[in-house]
């Protein structure tokens, strides 16, 4: 039995196709757009089509833009000789808001897992290698701390040392504020790895 009519029970399962939004989340979003004024949904409605119209991975580090180059790639302010590589655009915002990176950046959109059947080629690796010259001095992978992101990482490092370029890894560890006794032994034996001298 339906208890919504067609309309209704489509949009909730749009809105369920969302990552981290559920069916009760989904029917809540639904029913709140429901009750806007008319106006306001019409804005809503154009604010995603113009997005998704709009913007573009940039075609030198893949983040997301509205003009090719991205913002970062034609400042002329950045540093070109470091590369800061990233699993997808999102996680470019997450280093621009400690404002101490002053490097380039490029977006692997995804990492190596193998279990999901994502491979070396599936990712955007070959565009990082070409991004090597002269220039580029060293490569920071920010993958996150998993399986899937370590992997990737030692693939990096694998590919690029031969081409003379120092790979580091973003440290790993204790977040400030947090407490050892609640730290696992992987946090906690990385963060010992990546001490450094006071």
């Amino acid at each position: 039995m339906e208890f919504y009519p067609v309309a209704i029970e489509k949009l909730i399962e749009e809105f369920a196709k969302l990552p981290g939004i559920g069916y009760k989340t989904a029917q809540r979003l639904t029913l709140y757009v429901l009750n806007l004024p008319r106006e306001e949904v019409n804005e809503f409605s154009e604010a995603l089509i113009k997005a998704r119209g709009t913007i573009k991975y940039c075609s030198i580090c893949g983040n997301f833009t509205d003009s090719d180059p991205c913002a970062v790639c034609s400042n002329p302010n950045r540093d070109n000789s470091t590369i800061c590589v990233v699993e997808q655009p999102k996680d470019i915002i997450s280093v621009e808001k400690i404002r101490e990176y002053n490097g380039v950046y490029h977006v692997l959109h995804g990492v190596i897992s193998p279990m999901c059947g994502k491979g070396p080629d599936d990712i955007k690796l070959k565009e990082l290698v070409r991004r090597i010259n002269g220039e580029v001095k060293e490569v920071i992978v920010a993958t996150n701390p998993n399986v899937e992101g370590e992997a990737t990482a030692m693939y990096i490092s694998k590919i690029l040392k031969p081409l003379g370029v120092k790979v580091t890894r973003i440290a790993h560890g204790i977040p400030v504020g947090g407490d050892l006794e609640y730290a696992d032994e992987v946090t906690l034996s990385k963060a010992l790895e990546g001490r450094v001298e006071l």
